[in-house]
């Protein structure tokens, strides 16, 4: 219990300097939404000074914050001005789709990981080198190529959806057409997502394995005659465990902050493109709120990661 009050005083310690600086970035940029109104000269300066009280924009930084911090207390996230809605209502639906497309890809990219890590260190030579090579090198293809590339793909040849998360008449398909429009325009981001991190896990997986298989341990098994598949699934793969679940919550972070880029790009309506947009129309509440989202992301990630330990590793427990 003592670490686990620990760890939720952390997580809100960390939240709260998240969100000052969030908070204090966008304050700090050179002007405020009501700027945009100055642009239309239909609108007086009465109305933009309206504006600015409404909103709370003619305030000092302390104030704002201060009374934002008290809203939060509440459950209220501040007031939308590009959308003139609740803030908590927009993050909830762009929330819920970023985390959506990030499982996904964090499930595929580790069932593919995980095999081919465990495949390439039980075997130095042959096919799993020259596929564990090919794999090493999209490392070095950056996310932003893969999705330019894969939208490249899309356009060309019409066998994805260029954007989007639904089809416009999704609404009208039976169940069956509804799985498979939803998992079209799924494809080509988890695609992308998922060949951006596979070179770091799979090499952390053969990295794992390889070392566990060195273990005198394992080496005493081999002689006893055990065989090499149940030696590698049943003693090498749970021994080498640990430092693939603590890679877990990395690899959670790395897809998310991927995921937004990928987003906009491909017109996924998620986190990275409300972002993108509540930054351009100054839009504070928004995207204090959306990074607030995506660090609770990464904070649960994290819990899932030590709970993994604990379930997997008997020493933890016994500490």
């Amino acid at each position: 219990m003592k670490y686990l009050g620990l760890r939720l005083l952390h997580s809100a310690l960390l939240l709260w300097g998240v969100s000052l600086l969030a908070f204090l970035f966008v304050a700090a940029a050179p002007g405020d939404f009501a700027d945009a109104l100055r642009l239309n000269p239909q609108v007086s300066g009465t109305t933009i000074a309206a504006t600015r009280a409404r909103y709370g924009l003619d305030k000092s930084f302390p104030i704002r914050y201060a009374r934002w911090i008290g809203n939060v207390a509440r459950g209220d996230l501040g007031y939308s001005f590009a959308y003139d809605a609740p803030v908590a209502s927009l993050i909830w639906t762009r929330a819920r789709n970023t985390l959506f497309l990030t499982i996904i890809a964090t499930l595929v990219a580790w069932l593919i990981a995980v095999p081919l890590g465990v495949w390439s260190a039980s075997r130095h030579h042959g096919a799993a080198n020259i596929v564990s090579t090919g794999v090493s090198s999209l490392i070095a293809v950056p996310d932003i190529l893969l999705a330019l590339g894969f939208l490249y793909l899309a356009v060309q040849t019409g066998w994805f959806p260029t954007g989007g998360m639904v089809s416009v008449a999704f609404d009208q398909f039976g169940y069956w057409a509804k799985l498979r429009d939803l998992i079209a325009h799924l494809t080509l981001p988890t695609m992308t997502l998922v060949i951006g991190m596979l070179p770091v896990l799979a090499q952390h997986a053969r990295a794992a394995v390889a070392e566990a298989l060195d273990a005198p341990f394992i080496r005493s098994a081999r002689a006893h005659g055990i065989p090499q598949r149940r030696l590698l699934f049943s003693y090498a793969l749970p021994f080498a465990a640990n430092p693939l679940i603590s890679l877990f919550g990395l690899s959670l972070a790395a897809l998310l902050s991927g995921s937004l880029l990928v987003e906009v790009i491909m017109s996924w309506p998620g986190l990275g493109p409300l972002i993108l947009g509540a930054v351009e129309s100054r839009d504070i509440y928004v995207v204090v709120a959306s990074v607030l989202a995506s660090t609770i992301f990464l904070l649960a990630g994290n819990w899932v990661s030590d709970l993994l330990l604990y379930a997997n590793d008997p020493r933890i427990r016994a500490e």
